[in-house]
């Protein structure tokens, strides 16, 4: 009977972490997407509504596990996965629009890479969060995930760049050096194209950054083993 009870009790404490309010903003992100890129090739200003809504909920969960103290590792995995997928998403349907596709399969690849790896050596470190990053000896890593208005203006300016290419994609034969010069000659596209790519290319530095750190990190603990034994 009492090993009855603990496990109903246990069903219940899972559940609760499910129900969590920033789990459920974080199911009601993962909806919005799906029906976003549902619809991206029918209706581009859908698309770009849902997926910026999605995106601006990411800061959202986070401040309502603090509020309700409600932080838990699941969210924070839920909450990472549904970023880097999204992204990858939007990145493979531009290498549909651009030439070189290759450019944007290659930020994915480098997106995916930087922030498993970053994962993967935060579990072999045993620190509680992949953003604790006090150790390091880059300063523009430290910045960026020290400082939540640096990383928030890396993150918005990067995603709202990739909307903006969407948006301004017309044919599946573009360049995107080209259409970037385009908008950056253009009055009122001039001030939103060059603010997010400059945040843009910062966010890429880091993701470079992140990437060679984490595998340091993965090498050393490599090298360590081997002189425990």
């Amino acid at each position: 009977m009492a090993a009855g009870n603990k496990s109903n009790k246990n069903k219940q404490s899972t559940l609760s972490v499910y129900l969590y309010i920033p789990n459920i903003t974080g199911y009601i992100r993962i909806i919005m997407n799906i029906v976003a890129f549902a619809r991206c090739f029918e209706d581009k200003k859908l698309f770009a509504i849902l997926y910026f809504i999605s995106f601006v909920c990411d800061g959202l969960d986070g401040w309502l596990a603090r509020k309700f103290n409600q932080v838990s590792t699941f969210g924070a995995v839920l909450d990472m996965v549904t970023d880097r997928v999204s992204t990858a998403c939007l990145l493979v349907v531009l290498s549909q629009f651009y030439r070189p596709g290759m450019i944007f399969l290659s930020l994915l690849s480098l997106d995916i890479a930087s922030h498993w790896l970053q994962m993967y050596s935060t579990f072999l470190s045993g620190k509680a969060s992949h953003k604790d990053v006090k150790d390091s000896t880059n300063w523009l890593f430290k910045l960026y995930y020290g400082n939540r208005l640096f990383m928030a203006y890396c993150c918005v300016a990067s995603e709202v760049l990739y909307i903006i290419l969407f948006l301004l994609a017309e044919s599946q034969s573009e360049s995107v050096i080209e259409v970037l010069v385009t908008a950056l000659k253009h009055g009122y596209l001039a001030f939103p194209v060059g603010v997010s790519l400059f945040g843009w290319a910062i966010k890429q530095a880091i993701n470079v950054i992140q990437m060679k750190t984490a595998a340091d990190v993965c090498v050393l603990y490599d090298i360590n083993r081997k002189q425990k034994h």
